[in-house]
């Protein structure tokens, strides 16, 4: 999204939320009560508070809401803030009608027990690609349906990787990629930037080498974990990715990709607008995995979810609001609005065939899988923790691969 990445992936990391009270918001509406005036008006509350009242966003909700015969009340918050209003909310049976959140909170909010499940509340997920419905599910259990979703793979400059002789199409795993690094260090050129930072962000662009490996989460320091902080670690040493990518951002990545000199940068979906701004004929390629394919790239999106009411009566108008904001047709537009993949081949393939260019993107995509999936839940973030720091301990030189992840995997347990 446009939005700050690394602000929404940082937020993603806290399995207990401080409760607070004092929000800045913005509504629709023109005011910021979290709570219908009457059985005529639904609060909806989501993650967008760069979308004003004028937006198409907005205008969608209350068109949503004229067709299921009830007003619309939505406040908007930052991902963070929405977490913890939406705890405190529930705490006091003032939860909105439909919440719109970052996919990784959506298993902390079920087993707090803040959500209604699909079966509960009649939302129709059947569509849904089952690699990106699985982010919302907990214990064999669906908490909601995603609105779309973004990830990341590695952009690339034709005009380095021509200078240095690279063919994109030769570039199958992880061999062939470091060669094609070594070709354009050889030809005066950078090879690849990422973000490798001590937070939610650096685990989030290590994951796709992680599980390109073949290795999971419940094991950080398996053989395949340790060949993948390998891989970073020897692309550093060898000068095929510059040492700030220990410090770098997704955002400082990006710039230093915008600069022309690399071969390729790890991001994401939110940088289209960017890349189409960059100066230089560009292309997106899948992150491969290690002994070739797609690897699995984490999956970042919200989910469109119902929560707990005591008032269950309003399950009915609240389903008709999720019908209408995730069908087809409305999915194409918002997508296209949030720079988001669609969760269903449907809507996915009306979006490659107005713009070729999200073929990649759409592959990507379908090999993803959430951070949560696996049926981690609100064990992810203390497993990613350790992630980063190991991450980070291996790139300084301060241990071997190996070491940093046994560490890691011992603090996890």
């Amino acid at each position: 999204m446009n939005r700050s990445t690394g602000r929404r992936l940082t937020a993603v990391a806290l399995t207990v939320v401080a409760l607070t009270t004092s929000i800045t918001a913005c509504s629709s509406g023109g005011s910021t009560s979290t709570q219908g005036d009457d059985s005529g008006t639904y609060t909806i509350w989501d993650p967008y508070p760069q979308f004003a009242k004028d937006s198409a966003w907005v205008k969608l909700l209350d068109g949503c809401g004229t067709k299921a015969g009830v007003k619309i009340k939505r406040t908007a918050f930052d991902t963070g803030d929405l977490t913890n209003k939406v705890l405190l909310a529930a705490q006091q049976d003032n939860s909105p009608d439909v919440l719109i959140v970052d996919n990784p909170v959506v298993s902390t909010l079920a087993e707090a027990g803040v959500l209604t499940t699909t079966d509960e509340n009649k939302v129709d997920v059947s569509k849904v690609s089952p690699n990106l419905l699985a982010a919302g599910q907990s214990s064999g259990k669906t908490y909601g349906t995603p609105i779309g979703a973004n990830t990341l793979a590695l952009y690339y400059n034709k005009e380095v990787l021509k200078a240095a002789g690279v063919d994109i199409a030769s570039i199958k795993d992880w061999p062939s990629l470091t060669a094609a690094l070594e070709k354009a260090k050889k030809a005066g050129k950078k090879g690849i930037t990422f973000s490798a930072i001590g937070t939610e962000e650096g685990s989030f662009q290590f994951l796709p080498w992680f599980w390109g490996s073949g290795a999971k989460l419940t094991e950080l320091d398996s053989a395949q974990g340790v060949s993948a902080l390998a891989l970073w670690t020897d692309w550093l040493e060898r000068g095929y990715a510059p040492n700030s990518v220990i410090n770098n951002t997704q955002t400082t990545s990006w710039q230093e990709f915008a600069s022309g000199d690399y071969a390729f940068a790890e991001n994401g979906t939110w940088q289209l607008a960017n890349a189409e701004k960059a100066g230089f004929d560009y292309g997106v390629l899948p992150i491969p995995a290690a002994g070739g394919g797609n690897a699995a790239a984490p999956t970042g999106g919200e989910f469109v979810t119902v929560p707990v009411q005591g008032d269950t009566g309003r399950y009915t108008t609240a389903q008709k609001l999720v019908a209408c904001l995730t069908s087809t047709e409305n999915l194409y537009a918002t997508d296209t609005t949030l720079s988001y993949v669609a969760p269903t081949t449907e809507v996915q393939d009306k979006q490659v065939a107005s713009d070729a260019k999200l073929k990649p993107w759409v592959d990507a995509v379908g090999a993803a899988k959430g951070r949560t999936s696996d049926d981690l839940g609100t064990k992810y973030p203390k497993i990613s923790e350790q992630m980063w720091k190991a991450v980070q301990t291996a790139l300084s030189g301060a241990k071997s691969p190996k070491d940093a992840l046994t560490s890691a995997q011992s603090a996890v347990k």
